[in-house]
């Protein structure tokens, strides 16, 4: 069954050779958000005939279709997603380099109201919070 994405790459018009369809396969299934390495090494271990040029190629491809967002989490990475159905934003742990996704209709409505304030419609925009986990509180009790 064609995954998420090659569907999405049909519907554009692109062709999907059987790489192609690998690499589409692999940021579907993908939880996180791979960088290209992290791309090539999965798609490898299904087809190892897939060269990293092709994994480039293919995510540049995908990018300028508009079918995946490019983003710099400060890693030095360029890392990957699918174009989300639904807005979201990310909070990164600095830490670990967990990306975490949330939704806040509280912080739309006030990048809404910022933008208003200083004169312009808001067309767009892209929130990446960076943060450390908190130290964990002892238990009250705990001696």
């Amino acid at each position: 069954m064609p995954s998420r994405l090659e569907k999405i790459c049909r519907e554009k018009g692109l062709k999907m050779t059987g790489q192609r369809r690998v690499i589409a396969r692999v940021l579907s299934e993908s939880e996180d958000h791979p960088d290209v390495e992290m791309l090539y090494r999965r798609a490898s271990a299904i087809d190892p005939h897939i060269s990293i040029a092709t994994v480039y190629r293919t995510v540049r491809l995908f990018e300028e279709a508009s079918i995946l967002e490019k983003h710099d989490f400060g890693d030095g990475r360029a890392r990957y997603e699918e174009v989300p159905e639904a807005h979201h934003d990310h909070l990164i742990d600095m830490q670990s380099g967990t990306v975490i996704e949330f939704e806040s209709e509280a912080i739309e409505v006030l990048q809404i109201e910022i933008a208003t304030k200083l004169g312009y419609k808001l067309v767009g925009h892209r929130l990446e919070l960076y943060g450390v986990p908190l130290p964990k509180q002892k238990k009250s009790g705990a001696k």
